[in-house]
């Protein structure tokens, strides 16, 4: 009988990983038709360069379409790319596993990472609303706890993606019965952002997106970042509605174009004039060396995604991080090859 049952699951895990090589392609041929009206065809040569060296470095061309989609940006092929589902079939599984899914887990990872100034309030994890230090909090307490000093909170369901699950309550708004069905998530002070972030948005609080890595000596590395911002009427950053500007890691700096979600480039953003190439970001050192700091505590999550801003106080804030499938196709097509030398691509000899 075990055989037929291990069977029906391999049968089933490769069914889903088919699916999920047919999402992500059909994602990057998008993407590559996006790149292609602005920056022109991808030339054949270059179409074979990409279909070559997926089957030669990463084992299928299954992985070529992204490789096209950067190439199409770059206007040249270099090696040392990694596609986006080569990172998610292999790299996630083998240098994250099931610890990435801690970055999901408000409760513990605060006290992981030793987040010095953190954002969270407290959290309601299994039906039990808890403090920092996991002391039981009585609903009957609970709402005096929450805008004691805010007028304003946010709660975020855990493993929420792409700026769902993320909502917004005031004194009046908030509801004990809505919290219950929303499930196990954390309550964080709501962010007054420096105002150099409000020159891009000032509905909602723009995030610094910071890819990390630790390598096999413990050495943490700063690998690609870029600035998200929302538009108009957003509360918050959604992937779908999101702009994005690559931020060059070395100095801080902003990048002269800004990216709507469907690729389209711009030297200036909708409705604002103002210009923003080139403009350095605030405390950007005391974001990398808080970055780094903290990923030392979990340096079994390889590969790290984090979520900061910087406030009217201009100190660091942590927003959220991300363990998991933390996408690297802006970072890869825009700035890339980031992860150049880190030997990911000599990890599909173990599949």
């Amino acid at each position: 009988m075990r055989p037929i049952v291990n069977l029906a699951k391999n049968t089933l895990n490769q069914g889903k990983l088919l699916y999920y090589h047919i999402e992500q392609n059909r994602g990057a041929i998008k993407t590559l038709k996006a790149i292609e009206k602005e920056k022109g065809k991808l030339p054949t040569k270059q179409v074979k360069l990409c279909k070559e060296y997926a089957k030669d470095i990463f084992g299928s061309e299954k992985y070529a379409p992204w490789l096209m989609v950067y190439s199409a940006y770059s206007r040249e092929f270099k090696e040392g790319w990694i596609p986006d589902n080569y990172y998610g079939e292999v790299v996630v599984p083998e240098l994250k596993g099931g610890y990435g899914q801690i970055c999901n887990r408000n409760a513990i990872i605060s006290s992981l990472i030793e987040e010095t100034d953190t954002l969270d309030i407290c959290y309601f994890v299994n039906h039990l609303f808890l403090d920092p230090n996991f002391s039981l909090i009585k609903e009957d307490e609970l709402k005096s706890l929450l805008f004691n000093k805010t007028k304003k909170i946010v709660f975020k369901v855990e493993d929420s993606r792409q700026g769902k699950g993320v909502y917004f309550f005031d004194e009046h708004s908030f509801e004990l019965n809505t919290i219950k069905k929303l499930g196990n998530g954390v309550f964080q002070s709501y962010i007054q952002q420096h105002p150099f972030f409000s020159e891009f948005t000032q509905s909602s609080v723009a995030t610094i997106r910071i890819t990390s890595t630790s390598n096999l000596s413990g050495e943490i590395n700063i690998n690609a970042g870029y600035l998200r911002f929302g538009r108009e009427k957003d509360t918050h950053v959604m992937s779908a509605y999101a702009m994005r500007i690559a931020i060059d890691i070395n100095a801080g700096r902003l990048s002269n174009e800004a990216y709507f979600p469907n690729w389209k480039s711009t030297q200036k953003l909708p409705n604002n004039d103002f210009s923003f190439g080139e403009k350095i970001l605030p405390s950007f050192n005391i974001c990398l060396n808080e970055v780094k700091r903290m990923h030392k505590k979990i340096p079994y999550i390889r590969c790290i995604g984090w979520d900061i801003i910087v406030d009217k106080n201009n100190d660091f804030k942590l927003i959220e991080l991300n363990g998991g499938h933390n996408s690297i196709t802006f970072n890869e097509t825009v700035q890339g090859p980031c992860f150049k030398g880190l030997g990911w691509e000599n990890l599909k000899k173990t599949y």
